[in-house]
């Protein structure tokens, strides 16, 4: 969700605003390939009480591999169209879903920050925001977090 992360990886980004997907719930429960905590997904419940609020982005179709391979498409997660609602209206768009999930995962505290400092940037609702502030996350001591996030960027950089 994070604008500067995304146009690290595809310059072609351009942010069409926030939006809603209803029957969606935010959980950190698909298994990361690298550390095995829980990173995101927008799961589909069906339930009307559920529902998600992100960021739309337009990016050119020749970068949609390179966000692809960054996002795991292939590897735990896969893609969908769904209906999402802005301010002016429902749209068509694509996401990002988890296929390898174990429900009692949770998320390293530094990619929740993470997850809710894209939530800050973007000014998503202060209450939505709460309920990610909410979520469980794996307890862990400093030096373990500070070698998880080493070895997180690390991989990262070796990609490039």
């Amino acid at each position: 969700m994070s604008t500067q992360r995304l146009g690290s990886r595809v310059t072609s980004a351009l942010k069409l605003g926030t939006a809603t997907l209803f029957g969606h719930d935010l959980r950190f429960h698909k298994v990361s390939n690298k550390d095995g905590s829980g990173k995101c997904d927008i799961y589909e419940t069906n339930e009307p009480e559920h529902f998600v609020i992100g960021v739309v982005y337009k990016i050119d179709p020749t970068e949609k591999p390179i966000l692809d391979r960054f996002e795991g498409l292939g590897y735990g997660y896969d893609e969908k169209l769904v209906s999402v609602e802005m301010s002016d209206g429902v749209i068509s768009a694509f996401t990002y879903y988890a296929t390898n999930i174990e429900p009692e995962l949770n998320p390293f505290h530094w990619y929740k920050e993470h997850v809710i400092r894209g939530a800050r940037e973007n000014e998503l609702p202060a209450e939505y925001i709460q309920k990610l502030k909410q979520l469980k996350q794996l307890q862990m001591t400093i030096l373990i977090a500070i070698l998880e996030k080493w070895r997180y960027m690390s991989d990262t950089m070796l990609k490039l």
